[in-house]
């Protein structure tokens, strides 16, 4: 198994996030929409707090032009009603004039005290379809304008989407030295350009192994034309219980309601869906089994309901752990994870598996938050 450079010191411990669904994408039946479940400030901060008091490190904030909360107006909102978790909000690049992103996105830091981290991603707008090529062109020319921004007195920039030139940068400047870490995902030559050279973690969604390997060996040897490393990390759904067969049993129950067209029109609403990473995960539920199971512990069917992340690792809680601890040595940095319901799995995997991981954060791994706000390693990594 290709094993790839990591930057990041301490390579026992690894940076574990939850899922906060902003975006309508919560469910006790795949499938079937519950008022109880329905994306809401109240909701989605309640599992931002459950992750917090159970030990996750980060939680991803979504972002979606056409259902959900706005994502930095909710991370604004969890700053004061949160002490030590980091926020991971995804940025949809050229949805905001990059100089007032880039103020945005520095006063987030200050408010929380450096526990932001960014999740760049590249899309259409609604009622757009752009160039591959261009939409990556212009994230790249907001991920650039961002760190002059963060790094530099004065913006001047001149590229084929945005020309700034004699802007100042004060007050500017994030509460983090450099600006908060960036996490991207994306599986064209020009996603992982773009990753390759200015971002500092690389998400992928669940695949086999050997894929999985192979897409880090990719990114690794763009990262190496720049003379950086990248730490990586995956996107995945988890599914833990006491025993294998209960798990089992809550995935079938999960989708045990599930209309299958129903399910495709969920999958085809995303602006996301004709991407090349969707094409791949509905490649996993073509090769699966005929229990959807695509390896022995990775399961599909959840890509059944959803566009994006379409896997769930599902097994005993020491079965879910080997999973994660074989990513692990094969360069894995970072999980973020999520189930159905989000706070229910929540509380699962954070008192079945969490406790018995070595955790991080990584901004800190980075050297990005000030010392005077240092948070203490959670977990003994120690199998109980």
């Amino acid at each position: 198994m290709t094993i790839v450079p990591i930057t990041s010191p301490d390579l026992d411990a690894v940076e574990v996030s939850w899922f906060s669904a902003l975006c309508s994408d919560d469910y006790q039946f795949l499938g079937q929409p519950d008022g109880s479940l329905r994306s809401s400030w109240d909701h989605c901060s309640t599992i931002v707090k459950t992750a917090e008091e159970h030990g996750f490190r980060n939680i991803l904030c979504p972002s979606s032009y056409q259902v959900g909360q706005d994502t930095l107006s909710f991370v604004a909102g969890c700053g004061p009603i949160t002490d030590r978790i980091n926020m991971l909000a995804a940025v949809r690049c050229g949805e905001m004039q990059p100089i007032m992103l880039a103020r945005t996105i520095a006063t987030l830091d200050h408010m929380m005290h450096g526990r932001l981290t960014v999740n760049i991603i590249s899309s259409d707008f609604p009622g757009e379809k752009a160039d591959s090529a261009f939409r990556y062109q212009r994230s790249r020319e907001v991920v650039e304008i961002l760190k002059q921004a963060w790094t530099q007195e004065e913006i001047n920039y001149q590229g084929e989407v945005y020309n700034f030139q004699g802007l100042t940068t004060d007050p500017a400047k994030p509460y983090q030295t450099g600006g908060p870490l960036l996490y991207f995902g994306g599986y064209s030559p020009s996603a992982l350009e773009l990753c390759g050279q200015h971002c500092d973690v690389y998400l992928m969604w669940p695949e086999p192994k050997e894929q999985i390997a192979e897409r880090m060996k990719a990114v690794n040897a763009v990262a190496e034309r720049y003379n950086r490393t990248l730490d990586y990390g995956l996107r995945v759904h988890v599914i833990v219980r006491d025993t294998e067969a209960e798990a089992k049993e809550y995935a079938d129950y999960i989708v045990s309601k599930l209309d299958d067209e129903h399910g495709r029109k969920i999958r085809e609403r995303a602006l996301d869906s004709t991407s090349l990473g969707v094409s791949h995960q509905a490649k996993n539920r073509d090769i699966a089994d005929e229990f959807g199971y695509v390896e022995p512990h990775l399961w599909t069917g959840v890509g059944r309901a959803r566009s994006g992340c379409g896997a769930a690792i599902v097994g005993s809680a020491d079965q879910v752990l080997s999973e994660l601890e074989a990513y692990q040595k094969m360069g894995i940095r970072a999980f973020i994870l999520s189930g159905y319901p989000h706070i229910d799995e929540c509380k699962h995997f954070g008192t079945k598996v969490l406790p018995n991981m070595k955790t991080c954060s990584l901004p800190h791994a980075y050297g990005r938050v000030p010392s005077e706000t240092p948070m203490t390693p959670l977990g003994t990594g120690v199998r109980k």
